[in-house]
């Protein structure tokens, strides 16, 4: 008897980047398509009619005539302690952290409190069909063994650190250069690695860990090779004049960074809204990537990013919900989002691009391109069902498309949380409409 398990529907994953290899290059579609999973990954990908001819006759093949099988979406910015906090009003960046997040956040001391967001925050990743997730937690060790405690039990592949903050910020919420190192330590030893978890290296930004902090975190990304580094870059004009007055001997602000060794292929840096072309060539040196957020960079009045600035630099881009400064865990309305911010800016994002960076694109700038963010053999099985027919809006407006192209930039613009009918981790299924 096999273990084996085929899901027939139309079938989309990004090969390349549009910007490097051109739209034509950069995606595989099969209009009728099979997708068959073994032992939590992915064995096969193509035709239906093809595939199902090959196929032994005791595999079960579940049909989607409406749906649209995709790579589960990678969210490369996320805030687990938020998720209470989601739609604060009022406040830009500096103001919104000291009027809303430090209070929120300051409850995660409590381990009941931690466990039971975390299954909240995961319900809510998997139904908006996010399978990986790069995760802020709160500056308390309970919060990270609460939310790596839950995404192990649903063998869900995802990256959290502790935030380290022991400056600038309510005594009730810093830690200290040697607790956070320690603290930090004793987690990567629990948890990087165990299952399908990683560990992120997390000082919140460059204004709330002292250069002793730093230091160490530098520290701990040379002591355990693979470990990841997230943290927050450039959101904010006030908050680029604060790192200029606390660190007035480094050029710019990625130079905080890079001068404590803190950037590498596993670092990722939230926003870049503000960079000037050196920091961009500094990231592409060192492999750093960054997450767009746009959803979070309007809601708080941050700014554009400027996605041809980084694709003239090679820059790894991926794409962030940024919640709860974002205002939806839905990687399609963030895309929505996306679309809008370019548009601002005279540009145009393609809707093969937009999905490239919520797929391939974020596990290009986790660097686990080799695992997840495609279907092709030999991926985790972490994908997921769109319905064509989730809303009577969407299913009457994809009937007028012309073209594919344009099913999936309307499926970009109008989906949301209700498109998605499945999610599936490791082959598994996780989530159900």
């Amino acid at each position: 008897m096999t273990t084996a398990k085929a899901y027939r529907a139309a079938l989309l994953h990004s090969l390349g980047d549009p910007a490097e290899v051109g739209i034509d290059a950069s995606y595989e579609y099969f209009a009728d398509g099979l997708l068959v999973v073994e032992n939590g990954l992915i064995s096969a990908i193509g035709p239906a009619p093809e595939l199902l001819a090959q196929l032994p006759s005791d595999v079960m093949v579940e049909h989607f005539p409406h749906g649209l099988i995709t790579p589960g979406f990678v969210d490369t910015h996320i805030h687990f302690p938020q998720t209470g906090m989601v739609g604060a009003y009022g406040e830009q960046l500096l103001d919104w952290l000291n009027n809303y997040t430090f209070p929120c956040e300051s409850q995660f001391a409590d381990a009941a409190h931690a466990e039971t967001v975390a299954e909240i925050f995961l319900d809510e990743l998997l139904r908006n069909g996010t399978t990986t997730a790069l995760v802020f937690a709160s500056v308390h060790p309970e919060s990270v063994e609460a939310l790596f405690a839950a995404a192990h039990k649903r063998d869900l592949r995802l990256i959290a650190g502790k935030v380290l903050m022991d400056r600038n910020a309510p005594d009730y919420l810093t830690d200290t250069a040697d607790s956070g190192y320690q603290q930090s330590k004793a987690l990567i030893e629990r948890w990087h690695g165990k299952g399908r978890l990683h560990y992120a290296v997390t000082p919140r930004f460059a204004p709330t860990s002292s250069p002793a902090q730093l230091t160490l975190a530098g520290q701990l990304l040379e002591e355990y090779p693979g470990l990841y580094l997230q943290t927050h870059l450039s959101e904010n004009l006030k908050e680029i004049e604060w790192v200029k007055a606390l660190f007035p001997e480094r050029k710019n602000y990625l130079d905080v960074y890079d001068h404590y060794q803190l950037l590498g292929e596993r670092s990722v840096l939230a926003h870049g809204v503000h960079l000037c072309d050196e920091e961009c060539q500094r990231l592409a040196e060192t492999g750093s990537a960054i997450a767009f957020c746009p959803t979070s960079n309007l809601f708080l009045g941050s700014g554009l990013f400027n996605l041809p600035q980084a694709e003239r630099f090679k820059v790894n881009v991926g794409l962030g919900t940024d919640v709860g400064g974002g205002t939806s865990f839905s990687l399609l309305q963030t895309l929505n989002e996306a679309y809008k911010v370019m548009q601002l800016q005279g540009h145009k994002l393609d809707p093969f691009k937009s999905f490239y960076l919520a797929t391939l694109g974020g596990a290009r700038a986790l660097r686990l391109e080799d695992r997840i963010g495609t279907l092709q053999a030999g991926s985790d099985a972490d994908f997921v069902v769109l319905d064509y027919h989730a809303t009577p809006l969407l299913q009457y407006r994809l009937s007028q498309a012309r073209d594919f192209a344009e099913v999936l930039f309307v499926l970009l613009t109008l989906g949301d949380d209700r498109t998605v009918e499945r999610t599936y981790a490791a082959g598994g299924l996780v989530h159900q409409r």
